[in-house]
């Protein structure tokens, strides 16, 4: 396994040299919103403005923010996200930028959390200068659900980090399988839930470990269990100009698609990434 050093030099550097266009705002509505703005002026020149994070009373919960990619034919499953054509902009500015550069934790289900060399953070100098004016420790913790606790935590990057703090949601018998890997890394915490409820340990994580805003990253079933249990306060959501990803893959699986009220359109100006980036209050 790399280094984690190493990974994140290399994300860094990567993050850095990569030329990114300028998003566009088509509308704003975010008036309305009554939200907390960040930035810098790195971020003001490249997203045409502030950022909204929601900033409504979210009591006992932590503020939940989805965050996803969609191909122009509605499909948000790819083994690759970036084969939706989201491009180098929606990569650098938006997943691994504004979406989770004020986070205390990200938020991703076990097949997002798969792979090697998976770690949840932000790389481009900017934003991490972002988010050290904003009083946040360099990397958020990492929150990974599983149902059934089949994860191998040998073989992440994201599991063997000492100094990241890493909670795994799972039910009664999955926190039993884990039990055992995770009682040889400090640094995982297994919480159990009832079924698939996931409010109970998001209570718990906003009560005892101090984190108050979640960036979600999927997959879909997560994502739309969030929705149902009244989680969510917003969403980010870039859809591509391409059809692409696995077929009838939409954001939400659940029975009763929620309402949702525009914040700020934007649309990219890369002429090889036409985007159009909405985020949305629920």
């Amino acid at each position: 396994m790399t280094s984690f050093a190493a990974f994140c030099d290399r994300k860094a550097r990567a993050a850095a040299s990569t030329p990114l266009t300028r998003l566009i705002t088509l509308d704003d509505r975010s008036a309305a919103f009554h939200g907390v703005e960040i930035g810098n002026a790195w971020t003001h020149d490249h997203y045409d403005g502030l950022f909204h994070l929601p900033a409504r009373e979210s009591g006992n919960f932590p503020w939940v923010s989805l965050v996803f990619v969609q191909s122009r034919d509605g499909n948000t499953g790819a083994d690759n996200p970036e084969d939706l054509g989201g491009g180098p902009t929606d990569k650098h500015l938006i997943y691994e930028g504004l979406s989770r550069v004020a986070a205390d934790a990200v938020l991703a289900g076990a097949k997002t959390a798969e792979g090697e060399e998976t770690f949840f953070s932000v790389w481009h100098p900017d934003l991490v200068a972002l988010r050290s004016a904003l009083g946040l420790p360099r990397h958020p913790a990492q929150i990974i659900v599983t149902g059934t606790g089949c994860i191998d935590l040998e073989r992440s990057m994201l599991f063997n980090v000492p100094d990241v703090p890493v909670y795994i949601v799972s039910t009664p018998g999955g926190c039993d399988a884990l039990a055992h890997a995770a009682s040889r890394r400090p640094s995982i915490e297994l919480v159990p839930m009832s079924g698939e409820d996931l409010r109970a340990p998001l209570e718990y994580l906003r009560r005892e470990r101090g984190i108050r805003r979640v960036s979600a990253i999927g997959g879909r079933t997560t994502a739309s269990g969030l929705i149902d249990a009244g989680l969510v306060q917003d969403l980010c959501l870039t859809t591509t100009a391409v059809p692409a990803g696995q077929p009838d893959t939409p954001l939400y699986v659940g029975k009763r698609p929620p309402e949702t009220k525009l914040i700020v359109r934007k649309r990219g100006t890369d002429p090889d990434y036409p985007i159009v980036f909405e985020q949305l209050a629920f």
